[in-house]
């Protein structure tokens, strides 16, 4: 899937340059492809330098929490709703735990970290399915919510616009956290739907009306903010919860008695493992969409969109985002290319950016988890995952053009 991805960015491109030669003259296109190569090039170095200290940085806060008994308490704290939601999953199996932790990373916005850990949970589930073949409701739901992209603290994000100069690498904080909630609803709601599960029983509504009463009044109070206000309470709340959380962390291990430098040079070391490893995918995806917008290819397909868009009547300022939403159901890397070539085109804080960085927050690589998580256990007949992890992802999309409205709607009119 990659191989056709990656080679169709450079075909496209390449038929793109023909074109402006032939039909415009224009042979400064090849030497501009060209440049681009080694630009993109010499951006994923300097992309990666960051990445390598703040996955770093995370995984060694979150082997603190782990050895802290933090994980182990949340996953007591969950074991209820999930025997509600994987009525087959026993309590104390070790999965629930897995899952726990890679929900975790998740919600930390470590995707690359809660890959690793979410294949794990995938094994420990696969242990309880009676087909060696067919994706059982557990590893279903697993995935759905896993694909859903339940982003609470988006710091890949953050990382990426401070890359790029932000001078409020949080200020999207707010906008991510309606539209993951929202992917990941519409995700939980459709797998029950189709498997039946009793979300109306009393425990299951203590918990999900719980969040959702939470996230209401988040949505109540914010209604009532002008949308600089709305930037304002997003950048605040935004460093308040990630400064909270590493304090949390530290506090809880020397709670705990755990010796937390070395348990956080201990996960530090699996930070630049995965840091290290994501060179050759950043440069390979960037490099070719790169090719594409000095090709020219990538403005045609956004004209395409925008003249659709004008056609209805809306507001136009979203397209430029598009790519990033496009690509992100087939590859994390490609949608992580777009949205780094997003802000450096457009500036980092400017409508598109923000709009993309959203949608890469609230939306996950569908296909490619699919194709991981079930090909590491032999799953083929993946029943309705893909179409409720689809689901979640088009709620995703809809809902971080819809927030971005809301809370920077200047810049979009601008």
């Amino acid at each position: 899937m990659l191989n056709r991805l990656w080679l169709g960015f450079f075909l496209a491109a390449a038929l793109a340059a023909l074109a402006r030669w032939t039909l415009g003259g224009d042979a400064l296109v090849f030497a501009a492809i060209v440049d681009s190569q080694f630009a993109m090039a010499r951006l994923s170095v300097e992309v990666l330098l960051l990445l390598f200290g703040t996955l770093t940085l995370w995984l060694g806060l979150l082997r603190i929490a782990e050895r802290a008994g933090l994980v182990e308490r949340l996953a007591r704290a969950l074991g209820p709703l999930f025997r509600r939601l994987m009525p087959e999953v026993p309590a104390e199996h070790p999965a629930i735990g897995l899952i726990t932790l890679n929900f975790a990373a998740n919600v930390l916005g470590l995707d690359n970290a809660a890959t690793p850990i979410g294949l794990r949970a995938m094994r420990a589930l696969q242990e309880l399915n009676p087909s060696s073949d067919t994706a059982s409701n557990a590893q279903i739901l697993f995935l759905v919510l896993n694909a859903s992209s339940l982003t609470l603290l988006p710091v890949s994000i953050f990382m990426y616009r401070a890359q790029q100069g932000a001078a409020d690498p949080t200020l999207v904080f707010l906008p991510i956290l309606i539209a993951t909630s929202a992917s990941t609803l519409t995700g939980l709601l459709s797998v029950a739907l189709v498997q039946r599960l009793k979300l109306w029983d009393p425990v299951a509504l203590a918990y999900l009306g719980g969040g959702a009463l939470l996230l209401g009044t988040l949505l109540a109070l914010l209604a009532t903010l002008s949308a600089a206000a709305l930037a304002s309470v997003s950048s605040l709340v935004g460093n308040l919860v990630l400064f909270g959380v590493i304090v949390a962390f530290l506090l809880a291990g020397a709670v705990r008695r755990v010796p937390v430098y070395e348990a956080f040079i201990d996960g530090a070391k699996d930070g630049f493992a995965v840091a290290r490893d994501l060179l050759p995918y950043l440069v390979a995806m960037l490099c070719a969409v790169g090719a594409l917008r000095a090709s020219g290819a990538l403005s045609y397909a956004l004209d395409a969109i925008r003249l659709a868009v004008h056609g209805l009547g809306l507001n136009d300022a979203f397209v430029p985002a598009l790519p990033t939403a496009l690509v992100k159901p087939l590859s994390g890397s490609a949608a992580r290319a777009m949205l780094i070539e997003t802000m450096k085109h457009y500036g980092v804080d400017s409508f598109p950016a923000l709009v993309a960085a959203t949608m890469q927050g609230s939306t996950e690589t569908t296909f490619y988890v699919v194709a991981v998580y079930y090909g590491a256990v032999g799953i083929r007949r993946v029943r309705h995952t893909v179409g409720c992890a689809l689901l979640a992802d088009l709620a995703g999309i809809v809902a971080s053009i819809a927030v971005c409205y809301w809370f920077f709607g200047a810049a979009a009119r601008g």
